[in-house]
Order: C-alpha cells, then sequence, then structure tokens
C-alpha cells in the first residue's frame, strides 16, 4: 500500500465517533417500537398518538438532512459534531427522565435534530477525506456501522423493556455518545475551509412542507382513506411544497441544495435505485416481524431474533461491497447484490401463503447479503459521479431521500396489510398472509426497479465518467 492509499487514523477516528452517534440513533428509533404497548398503557394514549414517536423523529430528521450540504459549507465539521452530539445527549436526558407522553416527544424531537446534522456527517468526512480508491470500503464500514442498529434494536429494546425499564434504552447509550464526544472532538479535521453564506429561510419552509406533507400523508395511509385531508391532502400539500422548492432552488443564487447533482444523469439512476432499495428494506423489516408473530404465532422476542441473523449479515457485507468495488469496480456488487435481493423477494412473495420460521431465517440471510453487498456501494458509486464541489449535495439527497423512503416504504405494507385484515373473509392470520403477500408483491416490483435503474446508470457512467 503507498502513502496516497494509506487512511489517516484519526480520519478513521472521526469516522467511528460520527458513526457511533448515527448508530444510537438508530438503535432508540428501532428500539422504541418495541416498547410501543408498554408506553400506551403507561401514559394512556392511542396506538396513533404513540406512533408520534417514530414520525416526528422522521419528519425532523427528513427536514434537516437536506440542509447538511449547507450546514457544511457555512460551518466547520467540529462545530456541527459538538452540536449535533450535545442535542442528542440532551434528548437522551430528557427521555429518560420524562415524566408525561408529551415531555417524550420533546426528547425524540431533540434526538431527531442530533441525528439529522450527524447523518450525512460520517460520509462528509469519508468523501472528503479518504483516498479515492479507499472510498468504497470505508463506505462500507460507515455502512456497517449504521446497519447493526437494526440488527440490534429490536432485541437490545425487548430484552430492557421485558427485564428491566423502557427508560434504560437511554440510560445505557448515554456513555457511549460521551466516548462519541471526546473521540470527535480529537481527531475531525477540517479540509476544506467554510464559506459565510446567506441561509434561505423561504426554501426551507419548502423543504419543512415538503417532507412534512408527505411524510404525514403516507404515515396516515394504514389508518385512514386516501381521499381524506390526512393522506391526499397532506400528499397533495408535500408536492406543492416540493414544486415550490424546486423552483426557488433554480432562482436563487445561493440555494440550500444545488439540484445540479440530480441533472447528472448517472447520478440521478444511482439515487433513483438507492430510494427504491430503501422502500424494500423498511418495508421487509415490517412485513417479517408481523408475519412471524400474526402467521406463524411466535413471540416478538422470537420474532426479533428470527430476522437478527440476517441483519448482522448483511451488516458485515457491507464492508466486504466496498472492498469489491475498490478492487473491481461497481457493477459486480451492485448487481450482484440487487439480483439477490430480487430473488430472495420473489421466493418469499411467491410462498408467503405458507413459510415456515427457518424459511423467513433463511431468505432473510440471503436478502441482506444481497443489501449489504449493493446498498452502501450504490451511494459510493453515485456520489463518485458527481464533481467535488456537489459531492456534499449529493449526500445530502441521499441521506434525505434515505430518510422518506423508509416512512413511505414503512407506510405502503402496512396500509396493504391492513386493509387485508380489515376484509370479512378468513381468520386474522389467513388475512395477514394474503396481505403480506400482496405487499412483498410491491416490494419486488420496487427491487426490480432498482435492478433497472442501475443497470441503465452503470452504463451512462461508461460513457460520462471515469471509473
Amino acid at each position: 500500500m503507498t502513502n496516497t492509499d494509506r487512511i489517516d487514523p484519526r480520519v478513521v477516528g472521526a469516522v467511528l465517533a460520527t458513526g457511533l452517534m448515527s448508530l444510537s440513533g438508530v438503535i432508540v428509533e428501532t428500539a422504541m417500537n418495541i416498547t410501543f404497548p408498554t408506553l400506551m398503557r403507561q401514559f394512556n394514549v392511542t396506538t396513533g398518538t404513540v406512533q408520534w414517536m417514530t414520525t416526528l423523529y422522521l419528519l425532523i430528521v427528513a427536514c434537516i438532512v437536506p440542509i447538511s450540504s449547507y450546514l457544511k459549507r457555512r460551518f466547520k465539521l467540529k462545530q456541527l459534531f459538538i452540536v449535533a452530539n450535545l442535542l442528542f445527549i440532551t434528548g437522551l436526558v430528557v427521555d429518560a427522565c420524562a415524566t408525561s407522553f408529551p415531555w417524550l416527544l420533546a426528547g425524540r424531537a431533540i434526538q431527531g435534530f442530533g441525528t439529522g446534522i450527524a447523518l450525512p456527517l460520517m460520509f462528509n468526512i469519508i468523501l472528503e477525506q479518504v483516498p479515492l480508491n479507499r472510498i468504497g470500503m470505508m463506505t462500507g464500514v460507515g455502512t456497517l456501522i449504521t446497519a447493526i442498529g437494526p440488527a440490534i434494536g429490536p432485541t437490545y429494546g425487548g430484552i430492557l423493556v421485558t427485564h428491566l425499564n423502557w427508560r434504560y434504552i437511554f440510560w445505557i447509550l448515554l456513555p457511549f455518545l460521551v466516548i462519541s464526544f471526546f473521540v470527535g472532538i480529537k481527531t475531525i479535521q477540517q479540509v476544506v475551509p467554510t464559506t459565510h453564506e446567506r441561509f434561505d429561510f423561504l426554501s426551507m419552509m419548502g423543504v419543512i412542507v415538503t417532507f412534512g406533507g408527505l411524510i404525514f400523508g403516507f404515515s396516515s395511509l394504514s389508518s385512514q382513506p386516501f381521499l381524506s385531508w390526512s393522506v391526499g391532502g397532506a400528499l397533495l400539500l408535500g408536492v406543492l411544497g416540493l414544486l415550490y422548492f424546486v423552483n426557488r432552488s433554480k432562482r436563487s443564487s445561493h440555494p440550500l441544495i444545488q439540484l445540479a447533482a440530480v441533472t447528472n444523469p448517472a447520478f440521478a439512476w444511482h439515487l433513483a435505485a438507492f430510494f427504491l432499495l430503501q422502500i424494500t428494506a423498511l418495508g421487509l423489516s415490517f412485513v417479517l416481524p408481523n408475519y412471524l408473530q400474526l402467521v406463524n404465532q411466535q413471540s416478538a422476542f422470537i420474532a426479533g431474533l428470527v430476522v437478527l441473523p440476517g441483519a448482522v449479515i448483511g451488516a458485515a457485507f457491507s464492508p466486504v461491497g466496498g472492498q469489491i468495488l475498490d478492487r473491481f469496480g461497481a457493477k459486480r456488487p451492485i448487481l450482484l447484490g440487487l439480483t439477490l435481493v430480487t430473488i430472495m423477494l420473489a421466493v418469499m412473495m411467491s410462498f408467503a401463503r405458507s413459510l415456515s420460521v427457518l424459511a423467513i431465517l433463511g431468505l432473510y440471510v440471503g436478502y441482506m447479503v444481497g443489501i449489504g453487498l449493493a446498498f452502501g456501494n450504490i451511494m459510493t458509486a453515485g456520489l463518485k459521479r458527481l464533481d467535488r464541489n456537489l459531492k456534499a449535495d449529493g449526500n445530502a439527497l441521499m441521506n434525505a431521500m434515505q430518510q422518506f423512503a423508509g416512512a413511505m416504504g414503512t407506510a405502503i405494507v402496512s396500509a396493504i396489510i391492513g386493509a387485508s385484515q380489515a376484509g370479512s373473509v378468513g381468520s386474522t392470520l389467513v388475512k395477514t398472509a394474503a396481505g403480506s403477500q400482496w405487499a412483498l408483491l410491491v416490494l419486488l416490483v420496487a427491487s426490480l426497479g432498482a435492478l433497472v435503474c442501475m443497470i441503465i446508470g452503470l452504463n451512462v457512467n461508461k460513457t460520462t465518467a471515469v471509473q
């Protein structure tokens, strides 16, 4: 390995510090889902109300992530890291000490602001400070750090709720955030100078209306009819907000996000594939635990254990996929991964009426291996297609789409299964299996769409960029 290939140990420390913060955000998000029945009893709130623990958090993260490119241009990386870390720590303490549900929501909102700043920070550091031919491997490490969260979150939350108290979900993470804080202060470096740039508040309002409308609309899909103000009205408001934001960004001399990134055909196809693949990942993480509990009659704890091996193995494959990209290029790991994802979803969909626990375990392992090979590499390959001055904007777009796709994927599959369960014919078991089959069909179509997008995007790369 030459000196130009060597990764500065401080860069590794900075990636670990920011990654640990992002990991904590994902763990809390996935662990809290297990606590909903307990919180409903303790604070005397309904299912629709308790869902705001996730919806509000996702909404704030989705609104903050798009301005990450502006924040990066305006403020030093270390300043952003300190603010994000302290916000997250504050949110954890508020939630751990909450005596009412509004206080619990307030803590989640504060954590959302911290996560929204932290999420793109790790990948911005990798893009700026890692040698070009090592970016794939380090992006894989970064993806591994955050991807392990959904693997351990539900089990972590289930154990604490069962044997201790839901408040320990927050208390136990505090020491890790403190370690992250001091490691980040020692290792995060500034290699690109900042610029004094005016903040466009009207564009920010466009972002809030866009993601507020779209996420609220899709989140309401399972409980309200499409032609209602909660769904159709909210989605329309979101679309109008998006049109306003795009129009203002084109006319602004200092836009929050340089939309020129989306006009790059290769990057645009990668972004579309990234979005579709994230829909399948979050959608499937909803379908399988529900299937295991309602169709296979397993406990929530067992359902978490069944999907745990796939999540861990898939996360472990992220650095492997990154190393394949660094050595052989993007085509092999991405197309192999997407093909594996599509095959596993096709098998799940075909046998959805009678999937055994062992079949789900094996198929989910295969699916997550595909995700590990493709997911981080689609981001890496897409961002490589952009000029240096657009990489932060591309990173912001990908992270924003990741949050939105998660909310959209979960909402669509839950609405499909919910509609099936509301039918009058058959037992809950039969109706859940039927709804899961239709939900898996939608996810299969999304994975096929991602595969087609990447085939086109990789061919565009051949003519418009140098690998």
